[in-house]
C-alpha cells in the first residue's frame, strides 16, 4: 500500500515541469517519507511477516524449480550454440547471434537480452569445472569486463575477483603465462592479502624467466576434440546453413531416402501430444554398451506415449501406416517417443539403427530399427535442422510436417549414408515425435499357423511344384526353428502372385536360398537344399 501510494505521487505531481519541492507541502511530506515513513516500513512486523512469507512460499516452489544439473545444462547449451554456429562470444552477450566470420546477425532477435558479468562467470565456471578451458577462458574475459563497469549486487553469485581468479588460471592451463601473471597481479589490488595468488605470481614470474616456449601471450586457443570429432566439422557446417533443402520439396534424398511430409498434423494434435508428453517428461537416455544412459552428445527430455492412454496416439499410427505402408503397432514398432530440446539442446551424430550385437534393442528383442519417422510439433525460428552427415544434406524443421527415412538396406544391413545429428536450438522450442519400425524375429510357429493351412488347401488342388515346395517348407521349418518376418513375406508374395501368372523359379530359388541359409548359417546351402 505504501509502495502503491508513493508510485502514484512520482507518476502524478513529481512528473510536473515546475519543481515538486517549490510546492511547501510537497516537500515537507518528502522529508516526512524519506525520515520516518521509510523507515518504519521497513523495519514494521508487517515488512518481517512479508519476507517470512517470502521464504515459505519459495521454499514450496522449490522442488519445481529448475534444478544444478538444469543451470548446467542451459550454461553447455549456450556454448554449444557458440560452438556449432561459430558465434562470437562478445556479441551473444549482447544478445546477438552473430558468427566470427560474417559481422551481420545469423538471427535477428525481435527483442534481445543481454547476459550481465555474474551470466558470463555462471557458463565460464561450468566449463572450467570441467577442465575445458577454451570456453573457460572465453567466458570469464566477458565476465572480467563486464564486472569491472558495474557495481556487484546482491543476486549475483560471482564478483570481480573471483572471476579474475578463475580466468588467471585457465590461461595458465592454456599455457598463456603472462595474461595468468598479469591478472593475478590485478587480482592482488583488490585482495592484497591472498597468500595463494601470491605463490601464483612467483610460480608464473619464475616460468617466464625460464624461457619456455609454452609461455606466449599469442597462443590460440584451441577447441576440446570430442568423440565425434570425424565428422564434427561437417555436421556443423551442415547446421549453418539453416537447412539445406528447399522446404517445399517432398523427396528431400534418394539415398538414402528421405521424404518430407507435409502437414502430417494438425495445430489441435500437435499441442494435444506436447501436453500429454509434458508429465512424462524425462532426460534423453542413449544406447551405452549394453545398457543406456544420458550423455552430453543427446540433449533433451522425452517422454513415450501408448495408444491406450491417448487416443490421438491411434490416429497417428493409422496415419504413418498410410503414408508408409509399414505396420506401426507394437511389437513391430516402438511407442511414439515425443522429444523436448531446451536450450541449446541437440543430439550429435549417430544411427537410428544398432550399430553392434549388445545394442539394448537386441536385449530388449524389439528386433533392429528399419525406418524411423520423426514429426515437429513445434515452430523453430533458428537452428534445430536435421543434419544428414554423410549424405550431406540438411533438412529445416517444418511445423506439423513429418520427415521419414530407412535405416536399413533391404538385406537388413544398416545404411552409413543414415548418419545424422539433430542441431542445436537458436530461437524456438523444439518438440519432436519419433516412431521406429523394427525388424522383428518371429517363430514359423506363429506364421505357420495362418500361412500352413492355405498351402495345405493349395497343395490338395494342384500339382503345381512352387506349391508342393512351399508346403514342405513349411512343415519342415515349423517346428523350434525361427526366420525373419522379411524372408517370408516375399514368399507369400510369390504364392498369390505369380503362381497362376507363370513361376519366376529364379527369383524363389534365391529367397529360398536366403531363408535356408539363415536357418543354417553354418550348413552349405547346397546341402539344406538336399532336404527337398
Amino acid at each position: 500500500m505504501f509502495f502503491s501510494r508513493v508510485t502514484s505521487l512520482h507518476d502524478g505531481i513529481y512528473n510536473e515541469p515546475s519543481d515538486p519541492i517549490a510546492n511547501p507541502i510537497a516537500a515537507f511530506k518528502l522529508v516526512k517519507r524519506l525520515k520516518s515513513e521509510w523507515l518504519n516500513v521497513v523495519h514494521s512486523t508487517e515488512a518481517e511477516e512479508n519476507i517470512k512469507v517470502l521464504r515459505e512460499d519459495y521454499r514450496r516452489m522449490e522442488s519445481s524449480l529448475p534444478k544444478l544439473e538444469d543451470l548446467r545444462g542451459a550454461a553447455h547449451g549456450l556454448m554449444r550454440l557458440q560452438d556449432v554456429y561459430n558465434l562470437h562470444v562478445e556479441s551473444l552477450v549482447r544478445g546477438h547471434f552473430q558468427q566470427i566470420s560474417d559481422p551481420v546477425d545469423f538471427y535477428k532477435l525481435s527483442v534481445s537480452d543481454m547476459l550481465s558479468g555474474d551470466d558470463c562467470f555462471l557458463v565460464g565456471k561450468v566449463a572450467y569445472d570441467l577442465e575445458d578451458y577454451y570456453h573457460s577462458v572465453l567466458w570469464f574475459e566477458e565476465a572480467v569486463r563486464l564486472f569491472r563497469g558495474t557495481e556487484w549486487s546482491p543476486e549475483n553469485e560471482g564478483t570481480l575477483e573471483d572471476a579474475l581468479d578463475h580466468l588467471a588460471f585457465s590461461h595458465f592451463k592454456t599455457g598463456n603465462i603472462s595474461h595468468a601473471l598479469s591478472l593475478s597481479r590485478e587480482l592482488l589490488l583488490h585482495d592484497p592479502m591472498n597468500r595463494r595468488v601470491h605463490f601464483n605470481v612467483e610460480k608464473y614470474e619464475k616460468l617466464l624467466n625460464e624461457n619456455l616456449p609454452a609461455t606466449s601471450s599469442g597462443l590460440t586457443l584451441k577447441r576440446p576434440d570430442g568423440i565425434y570429432l570425424r565428422t564434427r566439422n561437417a555436421y556443423e557446417q551442415l547446421c549453418q546453413t539453416k537447412g539445406s533443402q528447399p522446404i517445399r520439396r517432398e523427396i528431400i534424398s534418394l539415398q538414402p531416402y528421405v521424404v518430407l511430409f507435409h502437414g502430417f498434423v494438425t495445430q489441435a494434435e500437435a499441442k494435444n501430444i506436447r501436453k500429454y508428453a509434458m508429465p512424462g517428461l524425462r532426460r534423453s537416455v542413449v544406447a551405452s554398451g549394453m545398457n543406456q544412459a544420458t550423455a552430453e552428445y543427446r540433449i533433451s527430455k522425452s517422454a513415450w506415449l501408448k495408444e491406450s492412454a491417448h487416443e490421438v496416439v491411434g490416429k497417428l499410427d493409422q496415419r504413418i501406416t498410410l503414408v508408409t505402408g509399414l505396420n506401426v503397432q507394437p511389437p513391430y514398432a516402438e511407442y511414439l517417443q515425443v522429444v523436448n530440446y531446451g536450450i541449446g539442446g541437440h543430439y550429435e551424430p549417430h544411427f537410428d539403427h544398432a550399430t553392434s550385437d549388445s545394442s539394448p534393442l537386441y536385449r530388449l528383442k524389439t528386433g533392429n530399427r528399419v525406418a524411423t519417422i520423426m514429426i515437429y510439433l513445434s515452430p523453430v525460428q533458428a537452428g534445430g535442422s536435421t543434419a544428414f552427415i554423410y549424405a550431406n544434406f540438411s533438412v529445416p524443421v517444418v511445423q506439423n510436417a513429418a520427415l521419414f527415412w530407412w535405416n536399413l538396406h533391404k538385406n537388413g544391413q544398416g545404411n552409413v549414408d543414415t548418419l545424422h545429428a539433430g542441431c542445436p536450438v537458436i530461437v524456438g522450442n523444439k518438440w519432436g515425435m519419433f516412431k521406429n519400425k523394427n525388424f522383428h524375429k518371429v517363430t514359423c510357429t506363429a506364421v505357420t499357423n495362418i500361412v500352413h493351412p492355405k498351402i495345405i488347401i493349395l497343395s490338395s488342388s494342384t500339382h503345381s511344384p512352387l506349391v508342393q515346395i512351399l508346403f514342405k517348407f513349411f512343415s519342415y521349418v515349423q517346428h523350434n526353428r525361427t526366420y525373419t518376418e522379411e524372408w517370408w513375406k516375399p514368399l507369400l508374395y510369390i504364392l498369390y502372385f505369380d503362381l497362376y501368372n507363370g513361376c519366376q523359379w529364379l527369383l524363389f530359388f534365391n529367397i529360398l536360398q536366403k531363408i535356408l541359409f539363415c536357418l543354417h548359417p553354418k550348413k552349405e546351402t547346397h546341402k539344406s537344399l538336399e532336404l527337398f
